[in-house]
């Protein structure tokens, strides 16, 4: 039944690409799939020195060690790594046996699979389990700062809870905006002031007669999908503000203006009245790489930041076309 005909049907069947190794010449034979998977010539072995040169440089030396130390390890063994090729990058799962077993000939036998799917699948997940410990850390310094806020104009404790229960009750709306109930979606087509407004509302103060927050749109409609990614960014920035910017203090005011130019909808998010600023060491947070993504992958745009004496300023371009998905 398990003839060669067989055997390469099922191996097909399950994508596994075929590989062996001579451990005097270092000579790699591969089958075809394998060709393609590695991009390397068909015309007869190849070395291990040759496939290393499509190795990632991050996981280069960790392959050679494992790779040279399969011969003497017991039992089963399972490497995964990523190699570049055709400008993309694969992750590779390399198998086979230790300790010599099944070697033929001075010959050594292992499979080799493509487990980029499943390694995209992992990181997102990891990406999402790091968003969600972010957002909870910064959701505890957003409560602790609308406490003062809410405490900064009330004469009473029953005034305070009043207002505090409202700040929470906004942020809340603001947070399904940003992470929809399961089996829930965003609106499907919203004003963007509108947005804006309900993002930013936990964070405004009515007493203040000018205004502590000021939003200035054209009426421009955003879709769902970008309502969901804007209000990831916004409350990025609205929280980074909060702990650390104009709107920690009761001097400071924000101001948000968008205009259209050409193909783009450019917001200026600019803080003013807040404690000194001073640029951020080189180091990229979290916070900057999960906002920086959302506004390339999602919205086909960018993020830029200002930090003159008088407060921070964030620009923000967005693709129209996005915007209205």
């Amino acid at each position: 039944m398990w003839d060669a005909e067989r055997l390469r049907i099922a191996t097909d069947a399950a994508g596994i690409a075929l590989w062996s190794w001579n451990v005097d010449t270092d000579e790699i034979a591969l089958d075809e799939r394998a060709h393609k998977l590695w991009g390397v010539r068909r015309d007869g072995p190849v070395t291990f020195e040759e496939l290393s040169r499509r190795i990632h440089p991050a996981d280069l030396e960790r392959v050679r060690k494992t790779f040279q130390s399969t011969r003497t390890m017991a039992g089963p063994y399972e490497i995964d790594f990523r190699v570049l090729h055709n400008d993309a990058v694969r992750f590779i799962s390399a198998r086979g046996q230790g300790d010599d077993i099944g070697i033929v000939g001075r010959i050594m036998f292992g499979v080799f699979l493509d487990v980029t799917e499943r390694k995209q699948a992992e990181e997102a997940r990891e990406m999402l389990a790091g968003e969600m410990s972010h957002r909870v850390k910064n959701l505890f310094s957003i409560a602790s700062a609308l406490t003062s806020i809410a405490a900064r104009s009330a004469a009473t404790t029953t005034e305070m809870a009043r207002d505090l229960t409202q700040r929470l009750t906004a942020l809340g709306r603001a947070h399904d905006l940003a992470r929809p109930a399961p089996g829930q979606t965003a609106e499907k087509a919203a004003l963007l002031g509108d947005l804006l407004a309900a993002l930013l509302a936990p964070y405004s103060d009515d007493a203040a007669a000018s205004g502590r927050v000021r939003v200035s749109v054209p009426e421009v409609r955003v879709g769902g999908t970008s309502a969901t990614t804007l209000a990831l960014v916004v409350h990025e920035l609205a929280t980074n503000s909060i702990k650390y910017g104009a709107l920690s203090v009761a001097s400071g005011t924000l101001d948000v203006r968008c205009t259209a130019q050409d193909g783009e909808m450019v917001v200026v998010w600019t803080e003013q009245g807040g404690p000194p600023v001073t640029a951020p060491m080189d180091t990229i947070g979290y916070g900057s790489k999960l906002v920086t993504r959302s506004m390339s992958g999602q919205l086909g745009g960018a993020i830029t930041f200002d930090w003159p004496a008088s407060g921070m300023v964030a620009t923000l371009r967005m693709s129209k076309a996005r915007l209205a998905v």
